[in-house]
C-alpha cells in the first residue's frame, strides 16, 4: 500500500528535539505534625512553562486518569504506588524520582506536550486542581473524538500492519527484558560503590581512633623505644585521606545512581507504558469491535428465524433498527480500532526515537568511571608516601621492614 505524500503518521522528531520540549524538576516538600510525617507535598517546576507548583500525589492520580481518558491510545506511563502506612524515607524517595520520570516522560510526548491538561497541571496555582483538572477534560472525548484525520487513519496505515506490530512488539519486549538486566546490575554497581565509601570512612575512622588511643604505655613493654607513640601519630593523620577516599566513592555513587540508573529507570518506563498500551489495545478496543461483531451475527440470525416464522412486521422493524444501530457501532468500532493502530505506529516510532538514550547512559557510566578512577588515584598516591614513616624506626632510622610494596618480611 502506497502511502500518501505528507503522510502524518511519520514522526520526525530527534532525541535531542524531545528532551528538549521540557525539564521538569520534582523536589520533595514534607510537611510534618509534630514527630510525624503528615504528608508529602511536591515542588513541580517547568522549564518551559517557566511555572512553579505545589501538587500532591493524589494530583498526580487524577493527572494520570484524564490522560487515560483523553489519550486511551497513547503510551501514558505508570504512576508509582501509592504511599503504604509506616513507608520510610527511601520508599518517599524512590517516590519522588518515579513521579519526576512520569510527569518528564508525559510532558516531552507530542500530543501530551501540546494539550491544555499538561499545561494546566504544570502551570495551574489554584486551591483545587483535581477538579481544574476534571472539569477541563469534561465533555471533550477523547482523542480519536477530537483528530480530524481518525475517520482515515487506515488510508496512512500500511498493508501488513497487524505483521509489524507483532513484530515491533516483539522487539521491545527484549529490548526492555536486557534494559531490565542492565538497571539491576547498575543498582547493585552502584550499591556497592556506596558500601565502599562507607567501608573506606569506617576504615579511616579506626585507624584515626588507633591513633588517639590514650591508654599508659608502660616502659617495659617499650625497651625505651619510641615506635609506638611515632605510629599513633602516623596513623591518626592517615585519617583525613580516608574521609575523603569516601567522599570520591560517595559522590562517584551518587552520579552514577543520577546519570546511569535513573535513565535506565526512565526508559524502562517508556518501554513499559508501550507494553501496557499493547494490552489497552487487545483488550480494550479489538476485545470490543469483536463483541460488536458476534452481537451483529445474533441480531442477524434473530432477523432470519423471524422472517422464517413469519412474525409480527412491528417486531421485525425494531430487529431491522437495532440492527442499523449495530452496524453504525460496528463501524465506529472499526474506525477506532485502526485509529488504535495508527497511534501505536506512532507510538512504535517514539519509543525507537528514545533509543538513543542508550549512547548516554552508557557515556554517562564510562565518564562516572573514568572520573572516578582517577580522582581515587590521585589521593592513593598522595596516601603512599604518608606510610613511610609507619616503616620508619626510632628518631626516623629505617625500619628492618622493607616498603609496603615489598611485604612485611625483611626477607
Amino acid at each position: 500500500m502506497q502511502m500518501p505524500p505528507g503522510n502524518p503518521l511519520l514522526l520526525s522528531l530527534t532525541l535531542q528535539e524531545l528532551l528538549a520540549k521540557d525539564a521538569v524538576q520534582v523536589e520533595l516538600i514534607p510537611e510534618k505534625k509534630g514527630l510525624f510525617l503528615k504528608h508529602v507535598e511536591y515542588e513541580v517546576s517547568s522549564q518551559r512553562f517557566k511555572s512553579c507548583v505545589y501538587r500532591r500525589y493524589n494530583d498526580f492520580v487524577v493527572f494520570h486518569e484524564m490522560l487515560l481518558q483523553k489519550f486511551p491510545y497513547r503510551m501514558v506511563p505508570a504512576l508509582p504506588p501509592k504511599r503504604m502506612l509506616g513507608a520510610d524515607r527511601e520508599f518517599i524517595e524512590a517516590r519522588r524520582r518515579a513521579l519526576k520520570r512520569f510527569i518528564n516522560l508525559v510532558a516531552r510526548h507530542p500530543p501530551f506536550s501540546e494539550d491544555v491538561v499538561l499545561k494546566l497541571f504544570l502551570s495551574f496555582s489554584g486551591p483545587d486542581v483535581q477538579n481544574k483538572l476534571k472539569e477541563c477534560a469534561q465533555c471533550v472525548g477523547d482523542e480519536f473524538m477530537n483528530c480530524k484525520l481518525a475517520a482515515r487513519a487506515k488510508d496512512f496505515l500500511p498493508a501488513d500492519i497487524q505483521t509489524q506490530f507483532a513484530i515491533s512488539r516483539e522487539l521491545i519486549r527484549n529490548i526492555y527484558n536486557s534494559f531490565h538486566k542492565l538497571r539491576d546490575r547498575a543498582e547493585r554497581m552502584v550499591s556497592r560503590t556506596i558500601d565502599n565509601a562507607a567501608d573506606l570512612l569506617i576504615f579511616g575512622k579506626e585507624l584515626s581512633a588507633l591513633g588517639s588511643d590514650t591508654t599508659p604505655l608502660p616502659s617495659w613493654a617499650t625497651l625505651n623505644s619510641s615506635t609506638w607513640g611515632s605510629l599513633k601519630q602516623a596513623l591518626k593523620g592517615l585519617s583525613v585521606e580516608f574521609a575523603l577516599l569516601a567522599d570520591k566513592a560517595a559522590q562517584q555513587g551518587k552520579q552514577e545512581e543520577n546519570d546511569v540508573v535513573e535513565k535506565l529507570n526512565l526508559f524502562l518506563d517508556l518501554l513499559q507504558s508501550y507494553k501496557d498500551l499493547c494490552e489497552r489495545h487487545e483488550k480494550g478496543v479489538l476485545h470490543r469491535h469483536q463483541r460488536a461483531l458476534h452481537k451483529y451475527s445474533l441480531m442477524k440470525r434473530q432477523l432470519m428465524s423471524a422472517a422464517v416464522q413469519n412474525r409480527e412486521p412491528e417486531s421485525v422493524e425494531q430487529l431491522e433498527s437495532r440492527i442499523v444501530e449495530q452496524e453504525n457501532v460496528i463501524q465506529t468500532m472499526e474506525l477506532r480500532n485502526y485509529f488504535s493502530l495508527y497511534c501505536l505506529h506512532q507510538e512504535t516510532q517514539l519509543v525507537h526515537v528514545y533509543l538513543p538514550l542508550t549512547s548516554h547512559i552508557l557515556g554517562a557510566f564510562v565518564s562516572s568511571q573514568i572520573q572516578g578512577h582517577k580522582e581515587m588515584s590521585k589521593v592513593w598516591n598522595d596516601l603512599q608516601p604518608k606510610l613511610q614513616c609507619l616503616f620508619a624506626g626510632p628518631h626516623g632510622a629505617p625500619s628492618p621492614l622493607r616498603s609496603p610494596q615489598d611485604g612485611l618480611s625483611p626477607h
